[in-house]
């Protein structure tokens, strides 16, 4: 699916809750449940996402045609906003996640619904996602990150 169908996905899944940000938020919580472990020995400093309140480890991939992505956190709601994001933009090309305006934050509401300090974490993993996928096109080899 291409990076606008799995944003749709994810805005008509939301809207089914309507304004009830409880269930929401539950849900966002499962989302964090499914995403796979990092390793300890994956959880390196250098993973680590700046400006995030809790700690949030940021693994990238590039095949030479397509980035995947990893994440982890210490934090369920934090685990469950970068799993919204690798649902969105894990396995499209490097131009493709840079060229993404991720509209689906806003039209489910999120930000408005995050302290300022998650809210923050979710703009420096989603700054960090598009940097490395920068790096890869400029690199234009496969790597791990």
């Amino acid at each position: 699916m291409s990076i606008e169908e799995n944003e749709k996905e994810i805005i008509d899944e939301f809207n089914i809750f309507g304004d009830d940000w409880e269930s929401r938020y539950e849900y966002i919580i499962d989302l964090g449940k499914s995403l796979p472990l990092l390793s300890d020995a994956e959880k390196h400093d250098n993973l680590l996402i700046k400006g995030c309140q809790s700690k949030m480890w940021l693994k990238t991939y590039f095949d030479g045609t397509l980035m995947s992505i990893r994440a982890d956190s210490d934090a369920i709601i934090t685990k469950g906003m970068a799993a919204l994001v690798i649902r969105v933009l894990n396995n499209h090309r490097p131009e493709e996640i840079v060229n993404a305006p991720l509209n689906f934050i806003d039209a489910i509401g999120l930000k408005e619904h995050l302290s300022p300090t998650r809210a923050n974490g979710l703009t420096s993993l989603i700054k960090q996602i598009k940097l490395d996928a920068l790096a890869y096109l400029s690199k234009g080899s496969s790597e791990t990150k």
